[in-house]
């Protein structure tokens, strides 16, 4: 699978890309048909306290899969949007074994 990460308007992390690297490539393995996985992190203004935002999207066969999370901190909004991302990755895992 590739992953493809981008800093928006913030410093690149390389420590960040790494734990971001060994939590896709686990899913990875989970779900070996995914192709490919574009991450974004930006960086946005909330009064909240928020506002590290974490944005994927993962390539596969059927429709685009996409996720979000805006944390307080860019590695709860990783953490968070690839447990969203598995949801959904285990709801098309179910649908493609229904058709086999």
């Amino acid at each position: 699978m590739t992953v493809n990460i981008q800093y928006v308007h913030i410093p690149t992390s390389e420590s960040l890309s790494t734990i971001i690297n060994n939590k896709l490539d686990k899913m990875a393995k989970k779900y070996n048909w995914v192709i490919s996985t574009q991450v974004f992190l930006k960086l946005e203004k909330d009064p909240t306290g928020k506002g590290k935002i974490c944005e994927m999207e993962v390539s596969g066969p059927g429709p685009r899969i996409f996720a979000k999370s805006n944390e307080d901190d860019f590695e709860k909004a990783v953490v968070a949007t690839i447990h969203d991302l598995e949801r959904q990755l285990k709801k098309r895992k179910e649908i493609f074994h229904k058709h086999h």
